[in-house]
């Protein structure tokens, strides 16, 4: 799941910087690409691993299904786990997300002011991009972080393992969605297919 958070703000922060670069984008480097995997990848571990060393731990999700981390402890290190998680790994890449779409529909706007015809059509589909892709993402991640904050600051058992279930799966799900929008709201990916 952090790994699909950090992926889609290392995207949304590439797409910002390929829009908007005065040069043109060099399809045969792979440089760039490689080195965002990494960054996702390596970024996710760091903040996936400190469970394994004894910072928080991991435990049965919602009715034992799913691991996860243990929402439900209530000690400091649990807790103190739980809000850099949230902060790390939700908040920050949310940032970046809404910061990079945001300042790319700037960027838009005003070529779009240069060519009024063209460019509004290119703004109204990155402008609908930009909305389906925060929807999304705030969609799939908010509940599962309110039930675990929940879980973890509010009194113990008001968030049943019946309860868990949906936040979860929206939040796992979410790797299946990002794809579907970029294909189908992306017209280079639409046309190539």
């Amino acid at each position: 799941g952090i790994v699909s958070l950090i992926s889609l703000a290392v995207l949304s922060y590439e797409r910002y910087c390929t829009m908007t670069g005065t040069t043109e984008a060099d399809t045969t480097n792979y440089r760039k690409t490689w080195a965002g995997i990494v960054l996702s990848w390596t970024y996710s571990l760091v903040w996936t691993a400190p469970p394994l060393f004894g910072w928080s731990s991991y435990g049965p999700e919602g009715p034992g299904t799913t691991c996860s981390v243990n929402w439900h402890s209530k000690d400091a290190n649990n807790a103190s786990y739980i809000i850099c998680l949230f902060i790390f790994c939700l908040v920050i890449p949310f940032v970046i997300i809404v910061c990079s779409y945001g300042k790319l529909l700037c960027a838009i706007r005003r070529v779009g002011s240069i060519n009024n015809r063209m460019g509004r059509a290119r703004e109204q589909r990155v402008l609908i991009l930009v909305v389906v892709m925060v929807i999304c993402f705030l969609l799939c991640w908010l509940p599962y972080a309110a039930v675990a904050l929940i879980a973890t600051f509010g009194k113990p058992g008001l968030i049943t393992p019946a309860a868990s279930i949906i936040p979860s799966i929206l939040a796992k799900s979410s790797t299946v969605y990002n794809p579907i929008i970029y294909i189908f709201l992306n017209k280079q990916v639409s046309n190539a297919l």
